[in-house]
């Protein structure tokens, strides 16, 4: 009788908590006299939203997208400021940043009519977004006063009211639009009273005369590179994410055989391919291209073939005792996700984001692996 062995795939995501707080000791490092805005939104990157949330008790508050990711951190008894990014769009949602003490940003006129005419229990505090550049959300800079006063006086915003910008290209260091947009808020926000806040993850460490009494740092605390060049590590930061899987097959394919979906790769010799119970199902990108690295049993094996929904194919002819069962890291820890990030033409935060919910995540406490 023959019996066969079978082995499914243990795919997951380990979520190193010391690394994060790490990392969040990084951005106080570089911005001492700021207080820091954590940015949570998108469930924290892929990383859990609570997890994040509770692991970074040293920061001064915590930024979302939505109303809804804000009502669930407060139901969830986190007490410390929460901003919400896109603020409210109905009256309804303006009662609920009252009813439960949320910090809004106003980026348009309609907002500051809605909030006018809205019934509140108490009034909210507000954060005025100027848009200086990006030309997403704001208010443009010649209205700035004019809408400040107005909602000083509705008395309806908690004062002193904060002023705030998002910057475009602060990921280039070479780039002069950061600079123009930090001058055009300055003289924005010349005379007005409020804390101010403008650097995100890369302002933070390239425009230090930006960060003002409020940082928003977001991809840095995940450790991921804020720049369009360099390296995280060189960075002093550390990867918090780490998915895994493990092989689920081994397969000789012969020269001239192609491997995947389309047939778009095959060997130009006899070669060794390792299957992985991961695919695009579960967040890998769909687009890695030939020659992106997969780290299995501490060596570095390049992806083949296109990622499938539940598989990629890794060539590991050139590696040592490989067998099923094997773990195989896609990114983190030994595997910086920038490298992968950017054989998929896309960036680090969108495969963070990307994660399934197929996925497991397991948290780590401490350095050891607690």
């Amino acid at each position: 009788m023959t019996h066969s062995t079978t082995v499914f795939a243990h795919t997951h995501a380990i979520i190193d908590l010391a690394a994060l707080k790490h990392n969040a000791d990084i951005v106080r490092q570089s911005a001492p006299n700021s207080k820091i805005m954590a940015v949570i939104k998108a469930d924290a990157y892929g990383h859990g939203m609570l997890e994040v949330a509770n692991a970074l008790s040293s920061v001064d508050g915590y930024a979302v997208a939505r109303v809804h990711e804000a009502i669930s951190l407060r139901e969830a008894g986190i007490k410390k400021p929460i901003l919400v990014l896109m603020g409210f769009a109905t009256s309804d949602e303006v009662s609920m940043f009252s009813r439960h003490d949320l910090d809004a940003v106003i980026h348009n006129e309609h907002q500051l009519e809605l909030l006018n005419s809205s019934v509140i229990a108490q009034p909210i505090s507000v954060w005025l977004k100027i848009n200086t550049g990006m030309n997403r959300l704001g208010v443009d800079a010649p209205e700035v006063r004019r809408l400040n006063d107005i909602m000083a006086l509705s008395g309806k915003v908690r004062l002193p009211i904060k002023l705030m910008t998002h910057l475009a290209c602060a990921d280039d260091m070479n780039s002069n639009m950061t600079e123009a947009q930090i001058q055009l808020f300055d003289q924005s926000v010349d005379g007005l009273v409020g804390e101010q806040s403008i650097t995100n993850s890369a302002g933070i460490i390239g425009w230090k005369y930006a960060q003002r009494q409020w940082v928003r740092p977001g991809i840095m605390l995940y450790g991921g590179n804020p720049f369009s060049s360099g390296k995280a590590e060189e960075l002093g930061l550390k990867p918090v994410m780490t998915l895994k899987s493990n092989v689920v097959s081994l397969r000789s394919v012969k020269k001239g055989q192609s491997v995947g979906y389309g047939a778009s790769w095959a060997p130009n010799r006899t070669s060794l391919i390792a299957t992985i119970g991961i695919g695009y199902g579960d967040g890998y990108p769909r687009h890695a291209a030939h020659g992106t690295p997969v780290v299995i049993g501490g060596q570095k094996a390049p992806l083949v073939g296109r990622v499938s929904m539940d598989s990629i194919n890794v060539d590991v002819s050139q590696c040592r005792n490989i067998s099923i069962g094997d773990e195989a890291i896609l990114w983190g820890e030994g595997l910086p996700i920038d490298d992968v990030a950017e054989n998929s033409e896309t960036i680090s935060y969108e495969l963070m984001c990307g994660i399934t919910e197929r996925v497991n995540r397991r948290y780590q406490e401490s350095d050891n692996g607690e």
